[in-house]
This record gives structure tokens, C-alpha cells and sequence, in this order.
């Protein structure tokens, strides 16, 4: 079973490569990568970012790691559908491609014009701090953004455009695209611009909109347990449509309206008991660590990493074994 982790792609270098090596890191994803897709960068064409992708593959081998995913966001030309939305769409078929030229097999993404939204970050046990939302609180100083207001119908349309263009060319390219849900995952207009991955059930509308194995999700097991179901169940609602292609492995307190995305070992969820029903539904990863509590002193976040790694790799070994 694999443990996938990202670096920015300003800091793919041998002493970050060699210290998730260490960690017991397998798989490595770069987020976001210099180029294309909403990123302004000096990679524009196939073969160039191919090349780059082909030299960071390279780089990370020599450290035992694989190159495994990149991570984009939809920009707001393909959320809003701009002007430029074909122009955007082109960019990702370009992206695939490349990807696909790399052997690079997955992409994860999201669909919203509007980001994350957070509150006050609660303080946990030796002064950590929890990134936290409140809808309470988000009520009293949750802003607008008038450029981004978009209804539902719309956005649903939007959604379909999109992937009708580039689920067939991921098929091409053996690339498989992953989902990531709203955060928070709240089915309704936040900022103005409503949000269309905050259940299960629009989960389900999206694979049907381009039925393709390549059509499928980023299990943010912290997100899906912020959405309010049973986590368990949903592990295994998705793994039995073979759509979960990685998992964010991280737990939380709370759920819906308030919630505190705590380190690994102390949330709501039973985390042993969620590795045992990936297992069960016949899922080997990548698993990844995704968010982490912010620790005092830890600047540059690489306690955070090998506490969750840590965990990750013992709850694997409890549960598939050590091989």
C-alpha cells in the first residue's frame, strides 16, 4: 500500500525528496505544477511541460519515489464560463497530454470559482492550531464577490461542458481525474457562487454527466466526514464504483456547520477502522495526509508531515500487512 505526498513545485529539490523518502513517503504529486490550467507560468506548450514533468519523474526516482499525480484548479474562465473557456479547456487537453507523455497517471482537481472557506482557527493540544470553520461566524464576515455569482443550473452546465471535453482526451492520455469536494462541504451558494460537490448524490450526477472510469474522485476522507454521513459507508458507496482514485487521510471533529480538521490520531473518525474498509472494498492507495494542524515552531510544516506519514504507514501495517 502507497503514501502519496505533494511539494509545491518551487520546492521539488533533493533535500524535500530525500526527507519524505525517509518518512516512508512512496508517491510524490506536484501542487501546483509551473504551468497552464489558471497557472501563469513560461510552460506553454506539450512538449514542454511534458519535459518538465519527464525531469521531475526522474528527480524523484532517484530518491525512490514516484511521480504520481499534479494537482490544478479550475480556473474561473471554465467555472464562470469566460470568454476564454475554450481557450482554458485547451490548456488542460495540453496538460493530459503531457501528463500522459510523462506517465503520469492522475490528476486531482476542484470545481468552484470561490476557494476554501475558514473561520478562527480553534488551539489544540500543545497550543497547535486546527483550521476551523464555524458557519456562525462565517455569517457575520463572509464577504461577496460579485464578479464570481453563479446559480446552480448554471454551474451544473458548466460542470458538463467541461468534462465532455476532457474526460475523453484523460482516457487517451491514461490519465485519471479526481475530484476534490467543496470545502466546506455545504450544498449551497457561499460567496455568492453556488458549489455542486458537497454531497455523495452530486458525486453520482457528476459520473454520469461523462460516464469514464477516468471520471472519478479525490476521497477527502475529511471532507466527505464534514458533509455529515457515515464515513465508513462511504467508502464503501464509492470504492464499490471503483471511483476513489486516492484519499486524503486525515480526520476531524465536528461536522456540517462547525468543524476542526485535528491532527490524525484524535478526531471523530476511527481511523484503524477506515483503513480496514478501504481494504475491504479492495483499495491500495495512494493514501495521503492532505491538511495538518499547525504546530508551534514547526514552520515549514515537516513535523506535521512525518507525524501523519507515521501513522498512515502503522495503520497500513496493522491493517494490509507489511509487505
Amino acid at each position: 500500500m502507497y503514501i502519496q505526498d505533494q511539494l509545491n513545485h518551487a520546492h521539488v529539490n533533493d533535500e524535500n525528496l530525500a526527507f519524505y523518502k525517509a518518512i516512508g513517503v512512496d508517491y510524490l504529486t506536484i501542487n501546483p505544477p509551473p504551468f497552464a490550467a489558471g497557472i501563469q507560468g513560461s510552460m506553454v506548450t506539450r512538449k514542454e511541460m511534458a519535459t518538465y514533468l519527464i525531469d521531475v519523474r526522474k528527480l524523484a526516482e532517484t530518491h525512490g519515489l514516484k511521480l504520481m499525480n499534479i494537482a490544478l484548479t479550475g480556473p474561473d474562465e471554465i467555472t464562470l464560463a469566460g470568454p476564454e473557456r475554450d481557450k482554458k479547456i485547451q490548456q488542460w487537453i495540453d496538460v493530459l497530454g503531457a501528463m500522459g507523455d510523462a506517465g503520469v497517471p492522475t490528476l486531482g482537481y476542484n470545481f468552484k470559482p470561490i476557494g476554501n472557506f475558514r473561520t478562527t482557527s480553534a488551539t489544540g493540544r500543545g497550543g497547535a492550531k486546527y483550521s476551523t470553520f464555524d458557519y456562525g461566524e462565517w455569517e457575520q464576515t463572509k464577504g461577496e464577490w460579485p464578479d464570481k455569482q453563479i446559480d446552480e443550473t448554471s454551474m451544473w452546465a458548466n460542470m458538463e461542458y467541461f468534462l465532455q471535453r476532457i474526460v475523453p482526451v484523460a482516457e487517451q492520455s491514461g490519465v485519471r481525474l479526481a475530484l476534490h469536494p467543496d470545502d466546506p462541504p455545504i450544498p449551497e451558494a457561499m460567496g455568492g457562487a453556488m458549489r455542486i460537490v458537497s454531497s455523495l448524490e452530486q458525486y453520482e450526477r457528476i459520473f454520469q454527466l461523462a460516464p469514464s472510469d477516468a471520471n472519478a474522485m479525490l476521497f477527502c476522507q475529511g471532507c466527505v466526514t464534514e458533509m455529515g454521513v457515515d464515513v465508513y459507508d462511504a467508502i464503501r458507496r464509492m470504492g464499490a464504483q471503483g471511483k476513489i482514485v486516492y484519499a486524503h487521510f486525515r480526520n476531524v471533529k465536528g461536522a456540517g456547520r462547525y468543524f476542526e480538521e485535528v491532527f490524525i490520531d484524535e478526531g471523530d473518525v476511527d481511523m484503524l477502522v477506515a483503513m480496514r474498509t478501504y481494504k475491504e472494498i479492495g483499495f491500495e492507495g495512494p493514501f495521503m495526509m492532505d491538511h495538518t494542524p499547525q504546530i508551534p515552531g514547526d514552520s515549514n510544516g515537516q513535523a506535521g508531515h512525518a507525524l501523519a506519514t507515521g501513522y498512515m504507514r502503522a495503520a497500513i501495517q496493522a491493517t494490509y500487512g507489511r509487505d
